[in-house]
């Protein structure tokens, strides 16, 4: 990434290997995302690819880094100031000139041009950071006012900007729409990761929630979002809504079969669920995005 980056002879260029090298993050990492992306217009969806390494690399810090939890707060930090700084530079290649990752120098020009408000990555990354010293989360509110606010609803937030909205649709319905879907994808992904993040010292089932309980629960409030998301979707801008909806159907399969047996083992979509969910239409576009043509 470096090389072919110093070599790029124009800032366009350049957003286009950022973008390539998220793609490669994003495929390597989450395969439903990655395959139900493929069904947004290009521009849209290689801000996407960008939004996702941005939002990877932290989540990475706190779950993967053999650091101490003061040293990831303090990785944290010193990624936060990287982002801060590149706002304030136009242009990636000088961005790249004063040292910023690659990753946030790509995703600083995404915030720009799409309007992307600055302080929702700031609230993203403050999310990490209780990551990294877990606490407890008295209520479902609790956890969505204190971490899932941070953690997913300004991941929809950015998208939402990405996507546009439709027709006499405002951005603040929009949000709404994206909170919704963001809160559910968290709570779909805690009900499935219960043993695995307890492993971490997480503990995200409420503490008035008998934790035996606590994937049925956590699944059941997502399935109440599931729905307000999919009813509001025609908010968006019509481009958009198939990835959305196949987002939306996939993860909500999900959250189905842990609704049927919220004690097994962590669970996934099979593959021939996922392509089902998918715009009959675009099938077509399946091989040649894992063929690295899309």
């Amino acid at each position: 990434m470096t090389t072919r980056a110093a070599s790029a002879p124009s800032d366009e260029l350049l957003l286009a290997a950022f973008r390539d090298a998220s793609r490669r993050v994003l495929r390597a990492f989450s395969s439903s995302f990655f395959l139900v992306t493929r069904f947004l217009p290009p521009e849209k969806r290689a801000s996407v690819e960008i939004i996702y390494a941005a939002v990877r690399y932290p989540d990475e810090i706190v779950d993967t880094f053999p650091l101490s939890p003061r040293e990831k707060i303090d990785a944290l930090a010193n990624w936060e100031s990287h982002y801060v700084r590149a706002l304030a530079i136009e242009g990636s290649r000088e961005r790249l000139r004063i040292g910023t990752p690659w990753i946030l120098a790509g995703f600083a020009e995404v915030v720009r041009r799409a309007g992307i408000p600055e302080q929702h990555y700031l609230d993203f990354l403050a999310a990490m950071r209780r990551d990294a010293e877990p606490a407890r989360f008295a209520t479902l509110d609790d956890l969505i006012d204190r971490y899932v606010y941070g953690s997913a609803i300004v991941v929809g937030y950015f998208l939402a900007h990405v996507y546009g909205t439709a027709p006499g649709a405002s951005m603040q319905d929009a949000y709404r729409c994206a909170a919704d879907l963001g809160i559910a994808l968290q709570l779909t992904n805690f009900a499935r990761d219960i043993s695995e993040d307890s492993g971490r010292g997480r503990v995200y089932v409420p503490q008035d929630v008998p934790v035996f309980n606590g994937a049925a629960y956590l699944a059941r409030a997502a399935e109440q979002r599931y729905v307000r998301a999919s009813r509001d979707l025609p908010v968006f801008a019509e481009d958009c809504r198939p990835a959305m909806r196949a987002c939306i159907e996939v993860y909500r399969s999900l959250n189905g079969q842990i609704l049927r047996e919220p004690q097994a083992a962590r669970q996934s979509v099979p593959a021939r669920e996922k392509f089902g969910a998918l715009p009959p239409s675009k099938y077509w576009r399946v091989p040649l995005a894992y063929l690295g043509a899309l």
